[in-house]
């Protein structure tokens, strides 16, 4: 694969003249734990299906990661070759991503979630030669979908099945093949090392807007975040990671995979969400840090309170994807006695702000927090000049952690000559720099020529009793233009809600009359992508049927 990573070549020299570019890959980073820690447990993969923990210390995973290497040049993988996973988070994976590291191929990881229909597109976009999977995960047949896109598409040359029962079982190819013995083999092993800046990780966007797109990262890039993000929130060897959130998705892969390594921290990997099971692995572990979307929080929150099983380990909570509801950081406070950390970021760059664990708590529900260290923020209006303090306007960044660019289409990558990266986002600064997104470019509500606050509104519904999920998104309107239309998911199917209790709700906010909704629509359903944001584009195409039925 040649990959067009046309944003890297021209920040190389700034980047590393600022000292934000660390030139370090991950093998460079395991390498350093394993010659210093050698005998520490480092990774602890807990399965749900069988109730098992596989803990592996960082000299085992050295060893472990130079096998699957080689396994992989048996299958003919070489530089820049595409390597895609779908896996749960397991230890596989992990010690995949050091492997294909080792060997220059690059990493593709794949949500488990994904059907037949988004996998043949990324694999095919791709030019993905190897793609590895469970082979059932939560009752889904993996290997069997996996075969059947193989026989689809040309490049695909490699099934491989982690508990596999045939040839293509992930051990016997990848682990107990023997390869470590032959001089040869490892002498070609040694022979190559990979380059920071080429292309070591291909990511999908979420696709709130429309098609995927592939983010080409590089180990510098991937760096250039985690470090400065581990040293904002004081984290160190001493720390254990609970990762829940998928590695598949980039706050587990950067947080959950790379930043333990960099580190020389452990790392406990969940598979499947379970909270009370969640709690024991914070006790056993003596768990210090995570990071996941608010409901993990919610449901962590109303475990510990119910069965007044406190986890003392437990010092900070980052919540990241939609705005933190004020009320749930007092409860998380108050019944798990965590700082809750508030962020933003997308996957093009890794974590852009946050706060910090010194600010006072109402900074986590007011904000997305402060840039991190080498990220630079500008909002502007639709002619490009900067926005006063506290008025809302397009999000640019530039940011050394910004990606390389979309694979095969240079033309979506909305970099500017000056680095400058259109976030797609509208948000607002404060006097003291902390950053609010206030929702995208593409979910402006124009009612009547009048901008209305889609994010603000959203965050006040979700204040509501008996709301659990809540879009506000534009239907055409012949007089005004756009209106407003409230989607919520109920708490519990038997409530009734209708938009007189929605917009009473508002009005005791004070909520000013233009923005308050003119519609009301309750769904079982709301479509979300892999990592739990609201599609509202489909929502809005939902509506366009509904119009016209």
């Amino acid at each position: 694969m040649d990959f067009d990573a046309v944003l890297i070549s021209a920040r190389k020299e700034r980047m590393l003249k600022q000292g934000y570019w660390q030139n370090k890959t991950i093998m460079q980073s395991l390498h350093e734990a394993a010659e210093k820690y050698p005998e520490k447990e480092a990774l602890v993969s807990f399965r749900t299906e069988n109730k098992q923990q596989i803990s592996l210390n960082f000299k085992e995973i050295l060893a472990l990661t130079n096998k699957i290497a080689l396994g992989l040049k048996q299958l003919g993988v070489e530089k820049n070759d595409v390597v895609s996973c779908q896996l749960p988070n397991w230890w596989e994976f992990s010690l995949l991503y050091c492997a294909c590291s080792r060997i220059g191929a690059v990493l593709n990881p794949l949500m488990p979630i994904f059907r037949e229909r988004e996998l043949e597109f990324m694999l095919k976009h791709a030019e993905s030669k190897v793609f590895i999977v469970p082979k059932q995960y939560r009752n889904f047949d993996h290997e069997q979908l996996a075969n059947k896109l193989q026989a689809k598409l040309e490049t695909l040359q490699h099934v491989v099945v982690v508990n596999g029962l045939g040839d293509n079982n992930y051990d016997q190819l990848l682990v107990n093949h023997g390869l470590e013995k032959n001089l040869e083999a490892l002498t070609q092993l040694d022979d190559f090392h990979a380059d920071p800046d080429d292309v070591t990780q291909l990511i999908f966007t979420s696709g709130t807007t429309g098609e995927p797109k592939g983010v080409m990262h590089t180990s510098n890039t991937l760096y250039a975040n985690i470090v400065p993000y581990a040293e904002r929130l004081h984290l160190n060897e001493n720390d254990v990671i609970l990762m829940a959130s998928p590695m598949a998705h980039q706050t587990g892969f950067m947080y959950g995979l790379i930043m333990p390594v960099i580190l020389q921290a452990k790392v406990v990997l969940q598979d499947v969400w379970e909270v009370s099971q969640a709690v024991a692995l914070i006790h056993q572990h003596q768990v210090s840090f995570t990071m996941a979307s608010t409901p993990f929080l919610n449901d962590l929150a109303n475990t510990v309170a119910e069965h007044h099983d406190q986890v003392k380990s437990l010092k900070t909570f980052l919540c990241a994807g939609a705005p933190i509801p004020g009320p749930l950081v007092q409860k998380a406070r108050q019944i798990l006695g965590v700082k809750v950390i508030s962020a933003w970021g997308m996957s093009e760059c890794g974590a852009v702000t946050t706060t910090r664990p010194e600010d006072d708590d109402e900074r986590s529900y007011h904000t997305d927090g402060i840039p991190l260290p080498g990220v630079e923020i500008k909002i502007i209006d639709k002619a490009g000049n900067v926005k006063p303090v506290n008025e809302a306007g397009r999000l640019l960044i530039r940011t050394c952690s910004n990606f390389g660019g979309y694979l095969k289409r240079p033309y979506l990558n909305d970099t500017d000559a000056d680095d400058w990266f259109d976030t797609g986002d509208i948000a607002y600064q404060d006097e003291q720099g902390y950053i609010r997104i206030a929702g995208r470019k593409k979910d402006v509500i124009i009612r009547g020529g009048e901008n209305i606050p889609v994010a603000e509104i959203e965050s006040l519904l979700y204040k509501h009793p008996n709301i659990a999920m809540v879009a506000l998104v534009a239907y055409p309107d012949e007089r005004m233009g756009e209106k407003a239309c409230a989607i919520v998911k109920l708490k519990e199917p038997s409530i009734q809600l209708s938009l007189k209790d929605v917009v009473d709700f508002l009005k005791t906010h004070q909520l000013a009359n233009q923005y308050l909704p003119e519609r009301l629509e309750v769904w079982d359903d709301i479509p979300i992508t892999p990592s739990g944001k609201i599609q509202k584009f489909k929502l809005r195409d939902l509506l366009q049927q509904i119009e016209k039925v």
